[in-house]
């Protein structure tokens, strides 16, 4: 695997409304084309770089994403980005595997604009990806990254134990589930099942060490109850918050909770 730090990049990039903001088609190892958006820091000069991924459904232009951005970007700069099948990215949705290609693209960029320290945090199958990302690329000079934030992530995969986990199955399994990704939710799905299927979130946790790890989840958590964090926490070693009252991932991320996390990530 070519070092992240070489991905290719666009030569062209479109001016966003925060001062220094630059959009750029990174192009994922095997050939993907993944939409980014780079903002900096807006407040002290920083060599820190955060790396936000979002859950499945989700790309860059989804509010509770571009909130989640604004405030971490009051700390470090930000990149945020869509995966696969998502937004304006190339490919179909392979929900949580071939993904942490597009996440190690994005690291990649923050490297190659010059930030030293490079962070991840990711939402639900986005948690899952950082969790994948940070064990699969741990070893590897220009993919590595120096802590990781894991929100309302599975702990193990093919979980139908919720209402909304059933209906998610149904959404990526079925055909006509699949049209409802598309034309309901702008997602478009890879019909193919995982073959292999890939390393589990729960795996990965013990390859993190000694990178910094942190485990947020909600207690109110509509997809995955509290077994999963509690999983993933005692794969070790990893920080876990359990947050009273949150539902799930990027859209039940409140504000205060986001600058606890930017803090952490500030700390480690």
């Amino acid at each position: 695997m070519s070092s992240a730090a070489d991905t290719p990049l666009s030569s062209e990039f479109v001016s966003l409304v925060t001062p220094g903001a630059r959009r750029a088609a990174l192009l994922a190892e095997d050939g993907v084309r993944i939409e980014a958006v780079y903002e900096p820091c807006t407040a002290d000069d920083t060599d820190t770089a955060i790396v936000i991924a979002h859950g499945f459904t989700g790309s860059v232009e989804r509010p509770a994403l571009r909130r989640a951005a604004e405030v971490f970007a009051q700390y470090a700069a930000v990149i945020t980005f869509s995966f696969r099948g998502h937004g304006g990215s190339g490919g179909r949705s392979t929900v949580g595997d071939r993904e942490v290609l597009d996440l190690a693209a994005a690291v990649g960029w923050a490297k190659s604009l010059g930030y030293g320290r490079v962070v991840t945090v990711g939402f639900s199958m986005g948690g899952s990806v950082v969790l994948r990302h940070a064990a699969l690329h741990g070893g590897r000079t220009g993919a590595r990254i120096d802590a990781v934030v894991s929100v309302s992530a599975p702990a193990r995969w093919y979980y139908r134990g919720t209402a909304p986990m059933r209906r998610l199955h149904w959404v990526v399994t079925r055909p006509l589930g699949r049209l409802v990704g598309r034309f309901g939710f702008r997602t478009r799905i890879h019909p193919e099942d995982w073959d292999p299927v890939p390393l589990s979130p729960v795996e990965a946790v013990p390859l993190i060490a000694p990178t910094p790890l942190l485990i947020v989840h909600g207690d109110r958590d509509p997809y995955f109850p509290m077994d999963h964090p509690r999983m993933l926490a005692d794969a070790g070693p990893a920080e876990l918050w359990v947050e009273h009252g949150m539902g799930h991932a990027e859209n039940a991320a409140d504000e205060a909770l986001l600058r606890r996390i930017a803090a952490w990530l500030g700390e480690q």
